[in-house]
């Protein structure tokens, strides 16, 4: 054979390209694929929270509580992006896979009665930790990628993100095909245990951080990953008919289990891409043409003190004495660099917090934090994504509270993980579209989906007819998009080097929105008119019953003020977009495309 052929001549075995192939950044992506379709669990708390409620005899204000310690685990990581600065990625997922066993294990374990029945502080401690999975694998898996491929980070970032929001829909089919149309949700929380962890443990050693050295084909790179859209646009284009063809047929165990083989398929086709990859990039290290670019391109951990020769071949995880491209040896300048660094870290950690480098640069941790554009970031996020969270927490409520059958609760759930897809990924390409043709700040497409994700609240607030099903399309795709957004935004004004941290460090603030809209707003008003309609009807709760509420006025004016929150928000991030439009108007991966890469 031709291939055959090639690797002999090459002195390469068909093993060896496979190993090549196990270790490279394109099976990494894949990897990180993988792992980020099954960790989505925190977005379907609305399948199994009104299970929860009704076994534990909670109220809505303790289910809101509950749901909130969901979202401070999901989002309050920073220790998992503190610890990967000393720590490699594997330890970090591995980390992530024992917490979401656990958490979520003992969850199932308090609501099927197999354990005593846990106070209230003790069933939050376990959503806590068992949702804190979501920021290992978002650390342990997303930065390594996004630092393998910076000047598609954009990209990147949308298509992996994508893969979270989806992977709720996911999870939802696999559930029907284990337990068909068995409506207790008991088995949802025993399968979101179980199966996240499996897959972080699977690929925990194929994610991390690798250098490239040389010459580098971007536009491969943005082919290989738009690629991967078009392959996800087909996962996610086919669960949603299934979502509507079930709404409309009533499915057995046996076509459930059909259409998760296609959605199996469709998500490890991906593979195909990384073999054509690593194939290409076998032929042209092979081909003897002084115009090849690829040839030139070597891959090495991060750690590894490497440097390609000028025009030379090295191993990929070649010794430390090669030479630089001008034949000195690389050694000779380490202790220097490791001087001149030390000296940098000490003068932005404690003298210039307050005087940081130009926009786009490596910022140091306090430098970003205390920065007014993380400022902004920070309340974009408490109003905007805080916003979305309550109405994704609550969606089972809401729609019971507005008369919706329990089926259609399960449809707004699913609904609500395509579109957020569809937010991550279509709104980080038009973002990154608008960017690279018209220099379109980043911050501005922000503001957009912010003014959006109103129109979403007051659907809900004034009950227009479908109008749940309307604001959970607008209201998921608009959340999907603003975290893209958001992650992109850190990256490319704060530099890279710190991105572990400043990645989780971002996403503080959401916990927070979550706790105001979720606990204090939606929650207390819900609880609020539940007891007034007991009371007009001369009755009163008892302890331990769980409180419904029904009508509109629900969560009327939770979403009014919602609204109005986010619409106010939207116009502060005009500042951001003022502060920022002379950095985008530039090239912001310039220093990328000429291999300065500092991280």
């Amino acid at each position: 054979m031709a291939i055959d052929a090639h690797f002999e001549r090459g002195g390469a075995s068909r093993m060896s390209f496979i190993h090549e192939l196990l270790k490279g950044r394109f099976f990494m992506a894949f990897a990180t694929i993988i792992i980020l379709s099954f960790i989505g669990t925190s977005y379907i708390f609305g399948l199994y929270s009104g299970d929860i409620k009704s076994t534990l005899g909670y109220d809505q204000t303790t289910l809101n509580l509950l749901s909130f310690f969901k979202d401070l685990g999901a989002y309050i990581s920073v220790h998992a992006g503190l610890l990967m600065e000393v720590a490699p990625p594997w330890v970090i997922l591995s980390l992530g896979a024992m917490i979401n066993f656990f958490g979520y294990f003992m969850i199932w374990l308090s609501v099927t009665h197999k354990i005593s029945r846990p106070p209230v502080w003790l069933m939050c401690l376990y959503i806590t930790i068992g949702a804190n999975s979501l920021g290992f694998a978002n650390t342990g898996a997303v930065v390594p990628c996004v630092k393998n491929f910076p000047e598609n980070r954009g990209v990147v970032i949308g298509i992996l993100k994508s893969y979270i929001g989806i992977g709720g829909a996911i999870m939802a089919q696999l559930y029907h095909a284990l337990y068909g149309n068995d409506t207790n949700a008991n088995g949802v929380i025993l399968l979101i245990s179980w199966l996240p962890a499996l897959a972080l443990l699977l690929f925990a050693f194929s994610v991390r951080v690798l250098k490239v050295v040389g010459q580098r084909h971007i536009q491969r790179e943005k082919n290989f990953f738009n690629h991967i859209m078009y392959i996800s646009l087909a996962l996610a284009g086919f669960i949603m008919v299934m979502i509507l063809v079930q709404k409309q047929v009533t499915f057995n165990k046996a076509a459930y289990g059909g259409s998760c083989v296609v959605i199996m398929i469709l998500l490890v086709l991906p593979i195909f891409l990384v073999f054509r990859e690593e194939l290409y990039a076998k032929f042209e290290k092979m081909s003897n043409s002084p115009t090849n670019t690829l040839s030139e391109l070597q891959i090495m951990p991060i750690n590894d003190h490497v440097s390609p020769t000028n025009h030379q071949q090295t191993d990929v995880e070649g010794s430390n004495h090669v030479n630089n491209n001008h034949g000195t040896p690389k050694e000779t300048n380490n202790e220097g660099s490791r001087e001149e660094e030390k000296a940098q870290v000490e003068v932005s950690c404690f003298k210039d917090v307050f005087h940081p480098p130009a926009k786009g640069e490596d910022h140091s941790i306090l430098q970003a934090s205390f920065s007014i554009d993380m400022l902004i970031l920070f309340l974009a996020t408490i109003c905007g994504i805080g916003g979305n969270l309550a109405t994704i927490d609550n969606l089972g409520q809401i729609g019971t509270s507005l008369g919706y059958p329990k089926k259609s609760i399960s449809t707004f759930v699913s609904l609500v993980a395509i579109w957020q897809y569809l937010g991550r990924v279509v709104g980080g390409l038009i973002s990154e579209h608008l960017l690279h043709k018209y220099k379109w700040p980043r911050p501005a497409s922000l503001t957009i989906v912010l003014v959006l994700s109103c129109i979403s609240h007051l659907l809900i607030a004034f009950n227009v007819p479908y109008g749940l099903y309307v604001a959970s399309v607008i209201m998921a795709f608009c959340f999907g998009a603003e975290w893209t957004y958001l992650y992109a935004i850190i990256s490319e004004l704060f530099g890279l080097k710190h991105y572990a941290t400043l990645y989780n460090y971002g996403s503080l603030a959401a916990p927070l929105g979550s706790y105001i809209f979720n606990v204090r707003v939606a929650g207390h008003l819900y609880d609020r008119e539940g007891m007034r309609q007991l009371q007009a009807l001369g009755l009163t709760r008892k302890e331990g019953e769980e409180l419904h509420c029904i009508g509109v006025k629900c969560y009327q004016l939770a979403y009014i003020i919602i609204a109005v929150a986010t619409f106010v928000t939207a116009l502060v991030s005009l500042i951001l977009v003022a502060r920022t439009r002379k950095f985008y108007k530039g090239d912001i991966y310039k220093r990328f495309q000429e291999g300065d890469r500092k991280e």
